[in-house]
């Protein structure tokens, strides 16, 4: 998340050890803004420099690498000094430019007094990398969309934010806090954690406006498609990202290749699927056999569920009304349940490591995540709205002995015998408080 990445910068910046920097991620999560600011506020001089902006600077990297002449001649190109231990160079849309990719590797080995950071779009970099990608050279970091949390802040609600994160023990928030996350989820599901459209939904309470520049962020990432792909690749990655609103609609949301079309088959579409995984756009849930660690080891290769990386953008690409932001509660229930799956989806993904699994058994019972914690594996079972009766959980339970189970909704936090409901906003306490040895 971002208060935890601009501490790594920090810490970064004065690291004896230190290597260029690649933060990567999505189109449209808030590289530049965050390395910007970060520059601008440790350093004495930000040296920014935008690869897709000016194309003339991929040429000052031909030749032999030298990072001696490349600061020399950055130097000229931005008409002041580059200064080592004052100046941060900063190469954005980095993966424009193989050779600058390349360039991160001599900053480390020749000029290791440079502070060096770079930015790029997850798919550019993954399919623009060159033979000589500085593969151990360079520490990266991932930025996702903002999360719950994080749009707290940004909404002006950052006493809320910190009130749930000195949560330590199982029992309500108080009802008047609780009614007003509520309310400010619904908003977070249709502006989702995008900055943009948060940013200027914030600023003019427009949500139509939002939408369209959310719906101008989905026509940039076929555009990205268009521009990185073959041309017998591109049809397969737009029918792949224009079913995930049909695929999650379904009672059943594993991922069918016949909903793209009654031909389609997995060997013609699972190196699209795997690009766009890699490309930072759409998160995998893989089902797990068996919940056991590692999770890795027990996943069905051919079962797994698909979402979108923003659940703002799932609204928009489903064309769902942003004005059903009015409607109550029946925002949680609408598309099955769909928005709000693929909203907690998206929260585990910024703040897990190991990727998201699911557990089903023999078609009987389903745990819409399983996620691995201090050597426990612990269900968690996700409902739109307030009915707690979950069978799947009870199925778990009686296979398996978990430590706890554990549940979201609209319900307030609060434990059951041996269930715990974390509500929808506060999902960023699973697991913590979900492991026994963490409460007091």
């Amino acid at each position: 998340m971002r208060r935890d990445l601009e501490q790594h910068l920090r810490k970064w910046k004065d690291s004896p050890q230190r290597k260029p920097l690649l933060l990567k991620g999505a189109r449209q999560t808030g590289k530049t803004w965050l390395l910007k600011s970060f520059g601008q506020s440790t350093f004495k001089d930000l040296a920014y420099f935008n690869f897709e902006e000016d194309r003339n600077l991929d040429r000052l990297f031909e030749g032999a690498i030298d990072p001696t002449r490349l600061v020399r001649q950055l130097s000229l190109a931005r008409g002041k000094a580059i200064v080592a231990g004052e100046t941060l160079i900063f190469f954005d849309e980095i993966q424009e430019s193989n050779r600058a990719l390349n360039a991160l590797k001599y900053f480390h080995e020749e000029a290791p007094g440079y502070h060096v950071v770079a930015a790029g779009s997850l798919l550019g970099i993954l399919l623009s990398r060159p033979a000589g990608f500085p593969v151990g050279k360079v520490d990266f970091l991932e930025l996702h969309p903002l999360s719950f949390p994080e749009f707290l802040d940004a909404a002006g609600h950052a006493e809320l934010r910190q009130m749930l994160e000195e949560t330590l023990r199982l029992e309500p928030i108080a009802e008047l806090f609780h009614e007003r996350l509520l309310e400010l989820l619904k908003t977070y599901y249709v502006t989702g954690g995008m900055p943009e459209p948060v940013k200027f939904f914030l600023e003019s309470n427009d949500i139509g406006g939002a939408r369209r520049i959310q719906q101008a962020i989905i026509a940039s990432y076929r555009l990205d498609f268009a521009k990185h792909a073959t041309t017998a690749e591109i049809p397969r990655l737009i029918e792949i990202w224009d079913t995930i609103p049909t695929q999650l609609a379904r009672e059943n949301r594993r991922f069918r290749y016949r909903a793209i079309g009654e031909r389609a088959r997995g060997r013609e579409y699972a190196d699209a699927l795997s690009w766009l995984e890699g490309a930072g756009v759409i998160l995998k849930a893989r089902r797990v056999t068996v919940p056991r660690y590692p999770l890795a080891g027990y996943e069905d290769a051919e079962s797994f569920k698909v979402y979108l990386l923003d659940v703002g953008l799932l609204g928009a690409l489903s064309e769902l009304p942003p004005e059903i932001l009015l409607r109550g509660n029946t925002l949680f229930t609408e598309f099955r349940g769909a928005l709000v799956e693929n909203y907690v989806a998206q929260q585990l993904a910024a703040a897990l490591t190991g990727g998201l699994h699911y557990w089903t058994s023999e078609g009987k019972a389903e745990v819409d995540f399983v996620c691995a914690s201090e050597g426990s594996v612990l269900p968690l079972e996700v409902k739109a709205g307030v009915n707690p009766k979950s069978q799947s959980l009870r199925v778990f339970d009686q296979k398996y002995s978990p430590p706890v189970l554990s549940r979201t909704s609209l319900l307030n936090l609060r434990k059951d015998g041996r269930v715990i409901n974390f509500p929808l906003y506060a999902i960023s306490l699973f697991p913590r408080l979900a492991v026994p040895e963490s409460r007091t």
